[in-house]
Parts: C-alpha cells; structure tokens; sequence
C-alpha cells in the first residue's frame, strides 16, 4: 500500500490499521493519491498526541454525494476508537489543486470544512511528504516560490498570531501556548534560513529565540513524557510569561521580514 519510503513507522499497530482501514474505506472513490504531511512524514509523530494530517486527490467534481460519503467514512472511523478524531484529510481534484487560496472540502475536528491547503503544507508535501498512495505531490501540486511562501509566513504571524497574543483567556489552554510558540520558531527559522523544521526541532530553537525556558520545558514533558495535571496557578504564570515574550517577539520578526 505504501511507497515513497515503504510502511509508516509509529512503533505501534493502531496508527497503521487506522490509515489501512481509511485508504480502504476512500477505494470506491478511486483516489490519484493519498499523502501524509505534519509530524506522520516529518518524522516527528507520537501516537494518540499528534494529528495525523493527510490530503486525498479525487477525481472530481467533489459534490453533495461524494461529500456525504467522505463524512460516512470518517463517521465509520471514528466509531472504531479514539485515535479516528485525530485524523484530519483536506480532499482537492486535479483541477482545484493549483490556488493556494482556495478552500477545499475538509473533515477535521470531527466534521466537515473548508480549508486551504497553505503554502507551508505544499511546501511540506514537496519536501518531505509521505505518499500512502498514487502519485507523488510533484506530479500534481504546483511548485513553492520561496516568496510566496514567506509571505505566506509573515501574514500568518502578523495577522492570526500577532491578535491572539491580545486575547489573554486563550493562552490558559495548552494548544495556543504549544502551537503560538512552535508556530513562531517555525516561522523564525524559515524566514531566516528558508527551510521547514519539525516540531521536535522547533522546540529546541526556542531557547536560543529567548523563550521562557520553564515554557519550554512545559511543552516538552507534555509533548513527549506524562506530566502531572497543571495548577490554575501555573496555567495562569505560563498564559502571561508566554504573551509576554511571543507578543515582542512577533513584533520584532514582522519589522525585520515583513
């Protein structure tokens, strides 16, 4: 089933049974390819904490029926156990595939979207992708210009990150504390040195960027070992020491790059 580097190596059999029973389940809609992105290709993945980010090729046009089947699969899926919701598939044809604009139908977070297939991603497909499926991403996807992309990297810090830092309840979650700031090493070293980077790798950029080294380690142990539960003390310090440092930070990449 695989190719472009054999099996999917997890170190555990679910994952490979979840990603079996999906391309099984999309067989009667004949995908041209089926690739993983994120951490499953980057190398970087950790069963039951990271999403599984894929994109399917159909042949199109992608309308109300094929949309109602794609929602029935993951509907199937997801009943068969927990680690089905984090399975999340952009599904673009060959003729919609081109815009990085455009907005494709999506199931993530247990229902379906529209999303776009950003520069990054495309930039990650053609890099270092994993083809579960069909053709190669560069058979089919356009390639990155090396200004798109970093223009792409400066809207997102400016305009979707850069606001958030202002809205304070937010960084008491886990989620804006782990991705604000991978999200901003990440653009760091891209910008900087025009390449992508893991999240594992963006984690120990952050130190040397002049984050909060007790944020840092927070993110860690919860990314990679079993912490114990947070404090409200604790959420309420990491939500500040985090806004106070990405806020500047964010400034100061948009004035030198944007």
């Amino acid at each position: 089933m695989y190719s472009a580097g054999g099996a999917v190596q997890t170190g555990a059999m679910p994952t490979d049974t979840l990603l079996d029973a999906f391309l099984r389940g999309l067989a009667p809609l004949h995908p041209l390819a089926l690739w993983a992105h994120g951490s499953l290709a980057g190398g970087d993945y950790q069963e039951g904490r990271s999403d599984l980010d894929l994109i399917a090729v159909l042949p199109g046009p992608l309308g109300p029926g094929r949309a109602w089947r794609v929602a029935a699969l993951h509907a199937r899926l997801r009943a068969a156990g927990p680690l089905a919701a984090k399975l999340h598939c952009s599904y673009l044809t060959p003729k919609t595939l081109a815009d990085p604009g455009r907005r494709h139908l999506t199931w993530a977070h247990n229902g379906l979207r529209r999303r776009s297939v950003t520069p990054v991603t495309r930039r990650e497909l053609h890099d270092f992708g994993r083809v579960l499926h069909g053709r190669a991403p560069g058979e089919l996807l356009p390639p990155v210009p090396d200004l798109q992309l970093d223009d792409f990297v400066v809207r997102d810090q400016r305009d979707f990150w850069r606001p958030a830092v202002d809205r304070a309840r937010l960084w008491r979650q886990d989620i804006w504390v782990d991705l604000g700031l991978l999200t901003f090493a990440r653009a760091t070293v891209t910008l900087r040195d025009g390449r992508l980077i893991t999240k594992r790798e963006a984690l120990a950029e952050l130190p040397s960027l002049g984050a909060p080294s007790e944020v840092v380690d927070d993110i860690a142990r919860r990314r990679y070992d079993a912490p114990a539960p947070p404090t409200r003390d604790w959420l309420a310090h990491r939500a500040d020491t985090t806004r106070a440092f990405l806020g500047p930070a964010i400034d100061a990449l948009i004035t030198t790059y944007g």
